[in-house]
């Protein structure tokens, strides 16, 4: 029992070893090249200096660290798996009797561990730095900034409506005012808008019409509003508040990525989202995408044991090597792909977000026990 021991925290060293070096080589690669491609887009403006372009390319690692890390636990895995097999580590252990779901409890554990410390403490952490990354690159690179850039021309917002009916909706139309137009006093506005006031069951009960309407803390201002009532007779322009749980952080925040978002701040986040009438769809599988980031983890640590523990007296090393670069290369084609269909509303998000790392998983776990069989 000690020896296996032993040998477990052995492997698992030099397996969490590999795996960061690999990580930290191919998160300096992407960013090397994300580096230039930002310096390639900032040539022609004469306010983007080296400094600034560096210091939004170094506000995005973390977030690269998060997408490539399956990928270094991969190649990282394969290489010392590989090099143990090599110099006849473990082909010893496992003559010795010492089962291979002995020493690759190790492994499992450390990739399993990588993939909890990256959900819970780096993605916080990778947010908050692309959030400012995104904004530096809007307002510096882009030139665009403010809720007007994301939203596309007219801007949608759903709430609850209790002013005429208990259980009505608002549905407000406007077109959002960028920062550097706002009067003082104002933090968000909408000009052109259009108020349509609906009972629960969906039945018109008013329209209103006005310039402006302007978002105060906990209610919108709406002066010189025009009312059509059920009967399509206008009223003379009034004053008119309509009480709302929005924000401008929340609503600039619904149109950003959930890239953007943290982890820990994500569910009251979604609840506050679909209160407001805006799709979840995106922020809820990006954190379940999350939650299961320890489970794909896993899989490619079990993938890159499966495909680089062959006794390279038997040849096919680099055939097999390849293979396992492949099936990773597969599972992560797959995740995208079930990503869409589950951004699409195709596919439940539960499924979208889980059913790769827990395929890939049980793929891995079925050829490790070929292998061991054999």
């Amino acid at each position: 029992m000690t020896i296996a021991r032993t040998l477990m925290i052995y492997v698992a060293r030099r397996f969490a070893t590999m795996t960061l070096a690999m990580l930290a080589a191919l998160a300096g690669l992407v960013s090397l090249f994300d580096l230039i491609e930002l310096l390639r887009r900032g040539a022609t403006r004469q306010d983007v200096t080296f400094g600034l372009v560096s210091q939004i390319a170094a506000l995005r690692l973390p977030f690269m660290a998060m997408q490539i890390l399956p990928f270094a636990i991969l190649l990282g895995g394969i290489i010392a798996f590989w090099r143990l097999t090599r110099s006849s580590e473990l082909v010893v252990a496992r003559a010795a009797g010492i089962s291979a779901w002995g020493f690759l409890a190790g492994p499992v554990g450390v990739a399993v561990l990588l993939g909890a410390i990256a959900t819970t403490g780096i993605s916080p952490l990778s947010s908050a730095m692309l959030a400012r990354a995104e904004r530096l690159d809007a307002q510096y690179l882009r030139n665009t900034s403010g809720i007007s850039a994301l939203a596309g021309g007219r801007l949608w917002l759903r709430q609850a409506d209790a002013g005429l009916d208990a259980r009505g909706v608002a549905i407000l139309s406007g077109r959002p005012v960028a920062l550097r137009d706002l009067r003082p006093g104002e933090a968000f506005r909408l000009d052109d808008i259009s108020l349509w006031r609906l009972s629960a069951d969906d039945r018109p009960l008013a329209r209103v019409e006005a310039p402006s309407a302007v978002l105060a803390p906990g209610r919108w201002v709406i002066p010189e509003a025009v009312v059509f009532g059920a009967d399509r007779t206008p009223t003379a322009a009034q004053r008119l508040e309509l009480p709302t749980d929005l924000t401008p952080v929340r609503i600039q925040d619904s149109f950003a990525s959930p890239d953007t978002l943290s982890f820990w701040l994500l569910p009251d986040f979604i609840e506050v989202l679909e209160q407001a009438g805006f799709s979840a769809v995106r922020h809820r599988l990006h954190f379940q995408s999350l939650l299961a980031l320890p489970l794909l983890a896993a899989a490619m640590a079990l993938l890159a044991a499966g495909f680089s523990m062959r006794s390279s007296r038997r040849g096919g090393v680099a055939q097999m090597i390849g293979g396992g670069v492949a099936a990773g290369f597969a599972l992560f084609v797959i995740d995208k792909v079930t990503g869409e269909f589950g951004e699409a509303g195709t596919l439940p998000v539960v499924f979208a977000a889980w059913a790769p790392a827990a395929a890939g998983f049980l793929l891995a776990t079925a050829l490790l026990l070929h292998l061991e069989d054999g």
